[in-house]
């Protein structure tokens, strides 16, 4: 029997996940809690969930819920994450956990006594695509990794949208931006140092967002993010000896890895199809049955908490931040 899932919260985001979970026979949505039990009912009759709760609270008191998915808002991620630990329930937390290191401390903190998992959900970590990526790197195949480039963008124009709200810390990097700066971090390790700029919107949060940081061993990495202009995702790695070229790495729908070298036709390494969110549910899923670790833990939360914190400090100050 797969492992009992519960939801918070009815966002956007759960359809992608909810998918994931229809593929496999390890993972089992069984309950959703929302904040009005009519419409918790009514989600629940439309996606086939069992069970419906008109509060997050009655959600956690089911005692056959072992993991929880929570999609809420970014300001309330650690606030129910730690709630849901202390119910005694695993956790997976929908990316960014936070940008503040105390908060995602906290939460680990949580788990370590509540002796449950937490992880963020990067879901594109788990995809092969990412993992071959990595691969590569690691093995050489363009020389010692020099500089790694990513961006992320799409077109927004609710401003009522969450993402737009700074009470709800919305804003690019946290968005989207969070996937360019986990990207580099897979790759080149914990950036030394960050300088960044960002153009605010008429609500306040970031609009539009751009980074650059250095990472042991001189290599560098570069990111703009937003919510101004067109659909764009990359990911770029290179090295004296070529460059890795990822046409999209988060999403990893149009999956594919181009390794080009001067003078030569550029390869295509083909990438397995597979659902990033299956892979994320399953994973922590395994580690509950003690079949798995968990990909994702504290150290990666923390590091990523640090880097977007230094960044925003960054933009705010208009100087360079050590870290």
């Amino acid at each position: 029997m797969g492992v009992a899932w519960g939801v918070i919260s009815t966002a956007e985001i759960n359809r992608k996940v909810l998918a994931g979970a229809a593929k496999s026979d390890r993972v089992d949505v069984i309950a959703v809690g929302s904040r009005d039990q009519a419409k918790a009912q009514a989600y629940a009759a439309e996606h086939g969930i069992e069970r419906a709760y008109g509060s997050y609270e009655a959600l956690l008191e089911d005692p056959d819920v072992e993991a929880i998915y929570i999609s809420l808002p970014n300001s309330l991620h650690a606030e129910w994450s730690i709630r849901a630990l202390e119910a005694g329930k695993h956790v997976l937390c929908e990316k960014p956990f936070s940008r503040s290191p105390a908060e995602v401390e906290r939460a680990f903190d949580a788990a370590e006594a509540a002796d449950r998992f937490l992880m963020e959900a990067f879901m594109y970590r788990h995809n092969p695509q990412t993992l071959q990526v990595k691969r590569l790197v690691e093995d050489g195949a363009i020389g010692d990794l020099r500089v790694v480039r990513t961006h992320f963008s799409f077109t927004l124009t609710d401003l009522r949208n969450v993402r737009m709200l700074p009470e709800l810390k919305g804003g690019a990097l946290m968005d989207v931006g969070c996937y360019c700066v986990s990207g580099q971090r897979l790759l080149a390790g914990e950036p030394e140092t960050v300088v960044a700029q960002a153009i605010p919107s008429s609500t306040g949060v970031d609009v539009r967002f751009a980074g650059a940081m250095t990472f042991a061993g001189e290599v560098l990495g570069h990111f703009d993010c937003g919510f101004d202009s067109s659909n764009r995702s990359a990911l770029e790695a290179a090295g004296p000896d070529g460059s890795l070229v990822v046409r999209d790495p988060w999403h990893c729908y149009d999956k594919g890895i181009e390794l080009r070298r001067d003078g030569q036709p550029t390869e295509v390494i083909p990438v397995e199809p597979v659902d990033s969110y299956q892979l994320e549910l399953e994973n922590l899923s395994d580690a509950i049955r003690g079949e798995a670790s968990p990909l994702l833990g504290r150290a990666d939360a923390l590091g990523q908490a640090r880097a977007i914190d230094a960044l925003y400090r960054s933009a705010e100050s208009g100087e360079r931040i050590e870290l």
